[in-house]
């Protein structure tokens, strides 16, 4: 997949929007990362095809690992 990508971010927050091509189709979407209060990341990207496919991607990372903690 070759894609261009527009970036918009806040302290706790990013949004963005692509296009590009993938295998000769024409793919464009959007997508937004959210740090919640609790420590945890909210992500959503949606993938739109010149097919008509539209994908979302939805995942949530909860908390930290314990090696990646502050002491």
């Amino acid at each position: 997949m070759q894609a261009t990508l527009d970036l918009e971010y806040g302290p706790t927050s990013i949004a963005f929007a692509w296009m590009g091509f993938d295998e000769m189709d024409e793919v464009s979407g959007e997508g937004t990362a959210e740090l919640l209060d609790e420590g945890s990341i909210k992500i959503e990207i949606e993938f739109e095809y010149d097919n008509g496919d539209e994908p979302t991607l939805k995942a949530t990372r909860d908390g930290f690992s314990t090696a990646c903690q502050e002491i």
